[in-house]
């Protein structure tokens, strides 16, 4: 059970860039707003992408969907990197924080991290399982406490940490030719198959789109990147 409710992230890129570069995230990389998902507009979105974010509502077709596709894996398998780094979250609240460390920590050959907090944790974290990541998390006061600061940010009012919340966070990365979504509330990651560095954006948009054919009726979805600095 974890020890404590968070204030939620905010979808801003501002309000993200400032909560990646307090952790030594260097201000080359930034996280962009993708304004569609349909190729005339992906290309608007600086590369290279190192990862892409999406913000969904939480419903009962993403549960159903949830539950088919972990009974799936467990029948039929899925190929999973030993590069690949995923943590399940045990901070209620803490996924828009997650979702940004996933994408680090599967891009630091690319990312040149300044020593610091999220340095250190993932250094403690790579030899881990992702439960005990989960764990350690929970317990890093250094990453906690800057997204407390991060989240009280932004251009919509600030909701209590006690606030019914429905929205959630989740990350695709590239990984060995492979795209991973990167969901900590998920039994593991899910290998939506084959991509590289250049096609990660196209190929995590149609995943992204197959998340809102399933609630047709929904208009709350927000899709940012990690990507190069304009």
């Amino acid at each position: 059970m974890a020890s404590e409710v968070l204030i939620p992230l905010e979808s801003n890129p501002d309000v993200m860039n400032k909560f990646l570069q307090k952790l030594g995230v260097p201000a080359k990389w930034n996280i962009t707003d993708i304004m569609g998902l349909d190729p005339e507009l992906l290309v608007f979105v600086p590369r290279p992408v190192l990862s892409v974010t999406l913000l969904f509502p939480v419903s009962e077709a993403y549960e159903e969907h949830k539950k088919k596709e972990e009974a799936d894996i467990l029948s039929k398998g899925q190929t999973v990197s030993n590069n690949l780094f995923y943590m399940k979250q045990n901070v209620r609240n803490a996924c828009g924080t997650i979702a940004l460390v996933h994408g680090v920590a599967n891009n630091t050959d690319r990312i040149q991290l300044s020593d610091g907090i999220l340095k250190d944790f993932l250094n403690e974290a790579k030899p881990l399982d992702p439960a005990a990541r989960g764990k350690l998390f929970e317990n890093c006061a250094g990453i906690v406490n800057t997204h407390k600061e991060l989240a009280l940010e932004g251009q919509t009012n600030t909701p209590s940490a006690e606030d019914p919340v429905n929205h959630h966070f989740i990350t695709f990365v590239h990984r060995d030719g492979a795209l991973y979504e990167l969901d900590g509330n998920k039994a593991f990651p899910i290998n939506h198959g084959p991509t590289t560095e250049d096609s990660l954006l196209e190929d995590a948009a149609k995943v992204c789109k197959e998340f809102m054919a399933r609630d047709p009726t929904e208009v709350r979805f927000t899709v940012v990147a990690l990507t190069a600095a304009d």
